[in-house]
């Protein structure tokens, strides 16, 4: 699918970047450049810094995955129909991101915003939360263990 996007713009999906492409969809969170880096070098040894990143400003140029600003990492854009700069919702605890289609949410949280006296520095809407799998998580941790029956001596 990404293929036929770029070759729609008149781009290429070259090797390196459908390859870091894939490990961010086989990651299936948002993933740090580094993370990126040291798979891509299990891969092909001798990669870079600037090959993953020159691959990474690629796919997001071309919309195909967004960059969260608040944990410094990448994650690919799921719906290329409706990526307009959504509100994306990043777990905390695990990076698990997903995006919001609201177009009329996002409006009126723009126009908030600029009520306010702000002028956004990008397009990108970031909100921090803890996913459901992290709070069922910590739902179970925070149970106590079941304690033993009590033993009853008899005298």
């Amino acid at each position: 699918m990404a293929e036929a996007y770029c070759r729609e713009r008149g781009e290429k999906l070259t090797p390196i970047r459908r390859k870091v492409l894939e490990l961010l969809l086989a990651s299936g969170r948002a993933t740090k450049a580094y993370s990126l880096l040291d798979e891509m070098r299990q891969i092909h040894p001798g990669s870079a810094p600037p090959t993953v990143y020159r691959a990474l400003d690629f796919l997001l140029s071309a919309g195909l995955i967004h960059r969260i600003e608040s944990i410094n990492a990448f994650a690919v854009c799921h719906d290329l129909t409706q990526c307009q700069h959504g509100i994306l919702v990043v777990c905390q605890q695990c990076g698990n991101v997903t995006e919001l289609h609201e177009p009329k949410l996002r409006q009126a949280l723009v126009a908030q915003i600029e009520a306010a006296g702000y002028r956004l520095s990008g397009e990108g809407i970031e909100l921090k939360g803890v996913c459901a799998q992290c709070q069922a998580a910590e739902v179970s941790a925070a149970k106590p263990a079941a304690a033993p029956p009590s033993e009853t001596t008899h005298s």
